[in-house]
């Protein structure tokens, strides 16, 4: 039976496992028919929250997803796509500033064939726009009808609380969900994410539970059979020769031995472990086939027991990130030395 859980303030019911679409498409699954039955196979299954963005495979990936709703679907599902990534040659076609949201909308209401997006997500930070400007457009979208709720997604905690401190100061609604990586092998947001997001009283959506495919339990040691296109894309997330995925291969010998003992798949003992924690409404799995999607549902309802939490604990510590490159967001600081320097 799929397990259900109220998102965050607003009142919705979303289902524990929802379907994360950025395989659907070049991405991943470029077939639209096979794109299209693993929506329907997802909705007849019981999920009714689908998450998609603008940015996967340039649009694609939401075309996909609006036609499979399109129709009597739409209206059992809780859509939620996001905003931010470049979409074209024009340097204003990307980010998180009023003129570019007022456009990126409409683009995905129309890839999507609806006349509203339930959660309107910002898809990552982005430090030189003002999130007060970013919230006020937001807030208008959903005086016109366009959008009912929005969110964050990557954000750290310092820019959780900003948003929620520059929504209360302007009397606007604040951002309701914050939408993150998560997964035995990327532990990061239990420092501070999730307690912050606990705190506000914000639903929380986890992506990657499965760490890329590390942990669907396709070889003993995570490393996929035959290289894919995220290799490709993605090498320092994906390249089993890299130090930090090296030390990914024991870790999931490891767990693969912990699920065997506990009488569990690898998928149910990564989906279990991220449904535990109290601050995570519901987890996102983005398969790229319908066997890909039924794995994930067989691990709907499972619970696991403090001594197996235990025993995960003792062989990835919380709050520990195994590789880096896996936690979705980086500081522009970081990376780019001017922003650090006089």
């Amino acid at each position: 039976m799929t397990q259900y859980a109220q998102l965050a303030r607003t009142g919705v019911q979303v289902s524990r496992i929802a379907l994360g679409s950025m395989n659907l498409g070049p991405w991943g699954e470029a077939d639209h028919g096979t794109g299209i039955a693993i929506v329907h196979r997802a909705v007849d299954s019981g999920i009714n929250l689908i998450d998609t963005a603008d940015l996967y495979s340039a649009g694609e990936s939401e075309v996909i997803v609006g036609t499979a709703l399109a129709g009597r679907l739409r209206d059992d599902v809780v859509l939620a796509t996001k905003f931010h990534g470049r979409m074209g040659a024009d340097i204003n076609r990307q980010g998180n500033s009023r003129r570019w949201i007022r456009t990126a909308v409409e683009d995905s209401l129309r890839r999507l064939q609806t006349d509203r997006i339930d959660l309107y997500q910002v898809h990552k930070p982005e430090p030189d726009t003002d999130i007060d400007e970013t919230l006020g457009a937001l807030e208008d979208l959903v005086a016109a009808g366009k959008i009912v709720s929005y969110g964050t997604s990557c954000f750290p905690a310092h820019h959780l609380v900003e948003a929620q401190w520059s929504a209360q100061r302007r009397g606007r609604g604040r951002p309701v969900t914050e939408q993150s990586p998560y997964s035995i092998l990327t532990r990061g947001i239990e420092r501070d994410v999730l307690p912050t997001a606990e705190k506000y009283g914000i639903g929380v959506l986890v992506w990657s539970p499965l760490a890329g495919g590390w942990l669907s339990g396709r070889t003993p040691d995570g490393r996929a059979t035959t290289p894919s296109d995220r290799h490709r894309r993605i090498p320092a997330r994906y390249d089993p020769e890299l130090p930090a995925n090296a030390e990914k291969r024991r870790v999931v010998r490891e767990l693969s031995r912990l699920a065997a003992a506990s009488d569990l798949t690898l998928i149910q003992l990564a989906l279990g472990f991220v449904l535990s924690h109290r601050a995570v409404t519901t987890v996102l799995t983005g398969p790229r086939s319908i066997p890909h999607l039924d794995s994930a549902l067989a691990a709907d309802g499972v619970r696991l027991g403090s001594d197996v939490l235990d025993a995960i604990d003792a062989i990835v510590p919380p709050g520990t990130v195994l590789n880096h490159a896996d936690s979705g967001y980086t500081a522009p600081e970081l990376i780019d030395a001017t922003r650090r320097r006089r």
